[in-house]
């Protein structure tokens, strides 16, 4: 099944909703950083939330950016979306390897940390990218993001992530569901939010079955006139380039850019987001040093 995420209304447009199958695009992460089951959750977690926020931003040329940093052995995670559907992220320590919880899951938690904060970056491109920043609740990411939303931008929000892995660490099933009452919502109808939330289960155990985001929504909001009103297709591409990383090496400064060319003669950078490498050549680094220069 090909990965896509639906926006939706329901209750008179007293409720807004999101249900995204993502399991492709993790498994495509998984395989560029060869990630290890838990960085898979924790990466395909925040990915799947951060995609769903940046559709609902509208604009193509709009971002959401998802830097959570919670002093746990994963190190940091960041993700980069586009309101298109393009998506991109890395953790800082893919190959981490922690036991399992005693009820068999896998333990997100300590992978991440809590003792730390959730970045949340809206750049529309068109002037200063509104910053939230919240602290860590639990590490989970979902209760997380959801104390994200209550606090950082006023909205109270029921989220729900999950990324199944297969014994072969591939991804057998991911999504995640993100629904927000809107002021005025009439009290039974969030009532009935919160019985669906506690009884909905494993989101990810429910796409590797075959049902649809659209299905999952149904079973949650069908009694109130949901209304399926888009769908995006969520892609893992990076777009990182040469000349992208020219930039950064003229940042670098003359002193750093000298040295590079007198001891090794050459530059090898590494993109975060998809590994690809970058050789610049000596004659390629003395042109960067003469733009710097030029500075």
């Amino acid at each position: 099944m090909k990965d896509y995420i639906v926006r939706a209304t329901a209750a008179d447009g007293y409720i807004r909703a999101f249900a995204a199958n993502t399991t492709v695009m993790v498994d495509n992460a998984r395989k560029i950083h060869g990630l290890s089951p838990v960085a898979s959750a924790a990466l395909g977690r925040t990915m799947t939330a951060t995609t769903m926020m940046a559709i609902d931003l509208k604009d193509d040329n709009a971002e959401v950016s998802t830097i959570i940093k919670g002093g746990g052995p994963i190190g940091n995670i960041v993700v980069v979306a586009v309101s298109s559907g393009r998506i991109k992220g890395y953790v800082s320590n893919p190959k981490l390897d922690l036991p399992l919880k005693p009820n068999g899951k896998l333990d997100v938690s300590s992978a991440v940390g809590k003792n730390g904060t959730i970045t949340v970056i809206k750049d529309y491109k068109l002037k200063e990218p509104y910053i939230g920043q919240t602290k860590l609740v639990s590490g989970e990411i979902a209760e997380d993001i959801t104390y994200y939303f209550a606090v950082s931008e006023q909205k109270p929000s029921a989220v729900i992530l999950g990324v199944l892995v297969d014994k072969d660490f591939s991804i057998d099933g991911a999504g995640g569901i993100i629904l927000q009452p809107m002021p005025g919502a009439p009290d039974e109808v969030i009532d009935h939010i919160e019985n669906k939330i506690s009884s909905v289960g494993s989101i990810s155990h429910r796409i590797a079955e075959g049902q649809k985001p659209e299905d999952i929504l149904w079973d949650m909001l069908g009694d109130y006139g949901l209304k399926i009103n888009d769908k995006v297709y969520p892609y893992f591409e990076c777009d990182c380039n040469k000349k992208r990383l020219e930039s950064v090496l003229i940042s670098l400064g003359k002193d750093e850019l000298e040295d590079m060319i007198e001891k090794d003669g050459l530059a090898e950078l590494t993109c975060h987001y998809c590994n690809n490498k970058y050789v610049f050549t000596k004659d390629e680094l003395e042109i960067l040093l003469k733009q710097a220069l030029d500075k």
